[in-house]
């Protein structure tokens, strides 16, 4: 049989089981007589606890075969003769149906012919598959031909890569056929079943009510339940990884030394909790033997002690004594919800000063800003208790709300930027004032309806182009123009799904690629591609510098985004200007449109981004993105999505800047990480990212960012063009394509908005290029505006310059 059939595996991690399958006698002993015989000693898990018993049902198999040759004839005949349950399909999409189909789907063996590739696409099913709720156990095996093994073994190496556990040679023997199912059934299958099996041992953990850390033979932590988040006051992920030694202050070689003889080890041990206070608790370590007769692996029970536990009465009565302000030192006012620190718990003084200071240099003037000024000079001169009790006065003032601003009086001799920036904070119905860039500036227009149709991309140079650049998908240069024209104005797809790659989101979502695919052709349909500015290149630029944000605050080890926070802010940022005409929602309120009804002026735009993406994810199954999320992760992620494209409103822009800036500050000095468990924190940082992202264009190398200005101002000379056309209130005089000055508008748009965002976001993340970016640019508006570069000729041929010089430069490098 040697000479038909060839196999690779790819190990997954199984573990291989002995006894009969289905029927295995526990390991915990009925009677004395029972007891086997060893001169070696006994494990204790083996002494004590019993062995959970798989499910043996009947094995349902996955067929996907273009053809019915005799290859699959073999393989159908072959599922028969061993009494198993086939399903049969000839496409990719119906494999992808079948599979997670609820009631005939989870199949337990997935076979799949790699050998068309232009028919099916084996690489594309398998991470499909693999990124389906439910795959995690599911043996995938692809049938190739025999030249595959006989000349190359990259082709069989990519598909072990994405998923494929096997490989087989194609054989159209029947007795071949059922000799390798019958192998693949003992030897992945149901070694796969028995793993799988272990999950409901893993769900009564994590419902525990014991605090449960399984660690490997040096006590680094390999698993932590959620009572363990109680007992560490730490959340999961900053336990799991972190050795013992970083969680106790206590000697842990008493530990090793017990469980390394078989014993168990009971004692105490002090954690060091996050909010750097010790804590005494009891620990409970029982060494256990997963491979070999050595201890790989110690479970660590954990229970606080009677003294680290706080009643309900207690805790009532520390709220009764709240405004005492002796009890609790300067500077680490204790938060009520969930037992946590805010950040002002690790704030120091001259932090609250340096933010204070910051709030009272920027453009704006809201009456809180007033009060914490006047506060903190108060707070200078008066006693120690009395400073501790305007601590917690100005902590209860930061809440959410009391940071609506009023813009203070902008040069009078600067009439672009009184346009502008006034523009920036003032919604509704106005016959001056408008809105600009963000997704406050988007409208349906009557009659418009967005395109329709894919994307296919064929293997041509191009593709390999498209290829190489997709490799810089993370680069703050990256260049959004040249995927454009690669993409014929829709590079939202191929840079989402890229990203989305990157990230896992597939995974996070328990969702398969097809579908996201399918998601964001449907998405990129509604962006229309006539305006000049607000089209999809404009929403595939903010979500790379989504991107970028969140690999920068992930190499910085904050840990303030999870897994479910990248992907909804992947998500967000992909369509937080879904919709949008390339009109201003000023023009939208003049010109009573019925989305203006609706929303009665407020936040009309927004609304409508965040409505049309989840009508548009919900309407159809095929691109539901969200159909295998439970109830509350639904709702988690719709909330974060929602409260991101919401934030994108210019309106609220000062009040999102000074809220953000009152708790992290601009001039960071503290490296201590935000504390995870703080939502209000983490609801600030998630509004801040997506509007540094939608706003980033100053801060682009200069060839993106005069391409940028010239798409807007386009976009706003066409809107006052047909303001002028039908009558209506001229929302910005100053952005008339004959007199406008696009270099000074720019000028005024870094001064007033860009530059104490950015200031204060590069502060938070360490990323110093996009402060020497937006100086740059900024130096060569002035420069542009002294030199008269200002209409929009003017821009234009400006920027064929400096595309000629970056060919030029590039040209250079390759030769030398």
């Amino acid at each position: 049989m040697a000479h038909h059939t060839s196999v690779m595996d790819y190990s997954r991690g199984t573990s291989s089981s002995s006894g009969r399958y289905g029927h295995r006698k526990s390991s915990l002993a009925l009677t004395p007589e029972e007891e086997p015989l060893d001169s070696c000693p006994r494990l204790v898990s083996d002494l004590k606890f019993p062995n959970l018993l798989p499910p043996n049902p009947v094995i349902k198999i996955l067929i996907a075969f273009c053809k019915n040759d005799p290859v699959f004839e073999a393989l159908g005949n072959a599922s028969h003769r061993l009494n198993l349950e086939p399903t049969f399909v000839k496409s990719a999409e119906a494999a992808i149906e079948a599979f997670q189909s609820p009631n005939a789907g989870g199949h337990h063996i997935v076979i799949v012919d790699a050998r068309y590739p232009r028919t099916i696409e084996a690489e594309a099913l398998g991470r499909s598959i693999r990124n389906s709720k439910g795959s995690q156990h599911t043996t995938m095996v692809a049938v190739v031909k025999k030249s595959v093994f006989e000349k190359d073994d990259t082709a069989v190496i990519s598909l072990l890569d994405v998923g494929y556990n096997r490989c087989i040679i194609e054989s159209p023997h029947v007795s071949i056929c059922s000799s390798e199912l019958r192998q693949i059934q003992h030897s992945l299958v149901r070694p796969q079943n028995v793993i799988s099996t272990q999950q409901a041992l893993y769900t009564a953990l994590h419902r525990s009510r014991e605090a449960v850390i399984i660690t490997d033979d040096t006590l680094r932590a390999q698993y932590a339940n959620r009572a363990s988040e109680r007992v560490l006051n730490m959340k999961m992920d900053e336990i799991v990884g972190r050795s013992l030694n970083d969680l106790v202050t206590a000697d842990i070689s008493n530990i090793l030394s017990h469980t390394s003889r078989y014993k168990d080890y009971d004692g105490y041990l002090t954690t060091r909790r996050k909010s750097q206070e010790s804590s005494q608790i009891h620990v409970r370590a029982v060494p256990v033997s997963c491979i070999g007769r050595n201890p790989t692996h110690l479970v660590l029970i954990l229970e606080s002690s009677s003294s680290a536990l706080v009643s309900s009465n207690a805790i009532g009565e520390a709220l009764q004594t709240l405004p005492q302000g002796k009890e609790v030192p300067r500077g680490s006012l204790h938060s009520i919800r969930r037992g946590s620190f805010d950040v002002r718990s690790i704030a120091s003084d001259g932090l609250r000063r340096t933010s204070l200071a910051k709030l009272s240099s920027l453009p704006l003037e809201a009456p809180i800003t007033k009060v914490l000024s006047l506060l903190a000079q108060v707070q200078e001169n008066c006693s120690q208790d009395e400073s501790k009790l305007l601590d917690r006065v100005m902590e209860f003032l930061k809440r959410e709300g009391l940071y609506s601003p009023q813009m203070k009086e902008i040069r009078t001799e600067d009439p672009v930027a009184t346009d502008l920036i006034g523009a920036l904070l003032t919604q509704g119905p106005t016959n001056i004032l408008s809105s600009r860039r963000s997704s406050n500036d988007s409208i349906i227009r009557g009659g418009g309806r967005p395109s329709t149709g894919s994307i296919v991309f064929t293997k041509t140079k191009e593709s390999s182009l498209l290829s190489d650049l997709l490799q810089t998908a993370l680069d703050w240069d990256f260049e959004i123009f040249k995927l454009e024209d690669l993409t014929e104005k829709r590079p939202l797809v191929c840079l989402g799904l890229e990203l989305f790659r990157r990230f896992d989101v597939y995974n996070t979502f328990n969702c398969d690629e097809m579908t996201f695919k399918l998601w964001l052709i449907e998405m990129e349909k509604y962006y229309h591609s006539e305006n000049t500015y607000h089209n999809s290149t404009h929403a595939a630029d903010v979500m790379q510098a989504t991107a970028v944000y969140l690999q920068q605050l992930s190499n910085r080890e904050l840990k303030i985004m999870d897994r479910m926070d990248e992907a909804t802010a992947l998500i967000a940022a992909a369509t937080h200007d879904i919709d949008h005409p390339g009109r201003s929602s000023a023009f939208l309120c003049n010109s009573d449109n019925m989305l203006a009804l609706l929303y009665n002026d407020i936040c009309v735009l927004e609304s409508h981004h965040a409505a049309t993406t989840f009508r548009l994810t919900l309407a159809d199954d095929k691109i539901n993105i969200f159909k295998h999320l439970d109830r509350d992760m639904y709702k988690l992620a719709r909330s974060i999505i929602v409260d991101m494209i919401l934030a994108t409103e210019m309106t609220r822009h000062f009040e999102h800047l000074a809220k953000f800036v009152s708790v992290f500050g601009t001039d960071v000095e503290s490296k201590d990480p935000l504390p995870p468990d703080n939502d209000d924190n983490q609801i600030l940082v998630r509004r801040m990212l997506i509007k540094c992202a939608d706003v980033s264009n100053p801060t682009r190398p200069l060839k993106f960012c005069v391409e940028w200005a010239r798409r807007i101002a386009e976009e706003y000379f066409m809107q006052t063009d047909e303001e002028k056309r039908k009558n209506l209130p001229i929302v910005m005089p100053m952005f008339d394509r004959t007199t406008c000055s696009i270099s000074k508008s720019q000028i005024g748009f870094i001064e007033y908005i860009i530059h104490d965002m950015m200031d204060a976001w590069n502060s938070f993340i360490e990323m110093p290029e996009i402060i020497r970016y937006m100086e740059f640019n900024y130096s060569q508006w002035k420069l542009f505006e002294e030199q008269g570069i200002n209409t929009l000729s003017d821009i234009k041929r400006k920027q064929i310059s400096l595309t000629e010089e970056t060919a030029s430069s590039i040209s250079l490098e390759e030769k030398f």
